[in-house]
């Protein structure tokens, strides 16, 4: 099958151009200039670069029209508006663009579902939800949903596997003699393994649901302490020795230092953390698509190492 993949060079979008090319599709890449692909699937005869941007399908209009089936993986998690990038334009208008030009290609007269679109979302994307990131995510499902493509919408919890960013840094914070957490760390979240998520786009592009969305988070349901302490475990640190600075003293300073790019955490980020990042309705997408749950700490165990 030929996949036409947006954000193919991104953390997530590497590993599922490398599972789509070990599985035998050919991986059609839309790769802005100055980025190029990375993983196995970068020297791979079926993994092919298409330069453009998304926002301008003049400049993929004609692979796109040669695709069986689109895996749309572009987003941001942080704002840097001052350069145009924004929730609204890359979630929203990135998605519309994309969209319509599936339309022109013919996507939407094809109502066997034979050429369908996987969409990524995020776990926690509703309407009038507390973040702009959030929202911005929902109205993306949205014209997904309205485009009459038969289409798979996936909101991920926290992914994490070899290279994250979230847990490496998180593995940072436990090797130090204090660790500190915001709040009283008890606010769960459901972290999902990157083979898991792979796995699943993958076979969405074949197996038989369409027009359906799912929430995707690993099996268990874990408070932010307790994370820190697996991740303790699994760098060979016996004691995770936490220490919580209350809110009303964090919110002001993330608010005032969360714009720069040096400070690891924005008001955005800090309002997700605190509401649950957690499969609300249950995680039937195990079963959907035939993909074994993978534990948190066995996981980790596979990339994080003692020091």
């Amino acid at each position: 099958m030929r996949v036409f993949v947006t954000g193919a060079t991104g953390y997530v979008g590497a590993a599922i151009v490398d599972a789509l090319v070990e599985r035998g599709h050919e991986a059609i890449c839309l790769v802005r200039p100055g980025s190029r692909l990375r993983g196995a699937a970068a020297a791979s005869p079926l993994a092919r670069v298409v330069p453009g941007d998304l926002l301008q399908p003049a400049s993929y209009r004609d692979a796109l029209a040669g695709a069986e089936a689109v895996v749309h993986l572009v987003g941001i998690i942080r704002e840097a508006p001052s350069r145009g990038v924004t929730f609204a334009r890359v979630h929203e208008e990135g998605t519309q663009r994309l969209v319509e030009a599936c339309v022109e290609a013919g996507f939407a007269a094809d109502g066997s579902g034979s050429r369908r679109f996987v969409h990524m979302s995020a776990l926690g994307a509703r309407p009038g939800a507390t973040t702009g990131y959030f929202r911005s995510k929902w109205t993306a499902e949205e014209i997904v949903r309205a485009s009459g493509i038969p289409h798979v919408i996936f909101r991920p919890s926290v992914i994490f596997g070899p290279g994250d960013a979230f847990v490496n840094m998180l593995a940072g914070l436990a090797r130090l003699p204090l660790t500190p957490v915001i709040g009283d760390g008890r606010y769960r979240m459901q972290p999902v393994s990157l083979r898991t998520v792979a796995d699943v786009f993958v076979k969405a592009l074949t197996y038989a649901p369409v027009n359906v969305a799912f929430d995707v988070g690993g099996p268990e349901q874990l408070p932010y302490n307790d994370m820190l302490r697996e991740i303790g475990a699994a760098i060979g640190k016996r004691r995770v020795m936490l220490v919580h600075a209350p809110l009303p003293l964090m919110k002001p300073v993330v608010r005032a230092l969360g714009r720069f790019p040096f400070f690891p955490i924005t008001t955005n980020q800090l309002a997700m953390l605190l509401e649950e990042n957690i499969c609300r309705e249950g995680t039937p997408f195990y079963a959907a698509y035939d993909t074994p749950p993978i534990r948190f700490a066995d996981g980790i165990r596979e990339y994080l190492r003692a020091k």
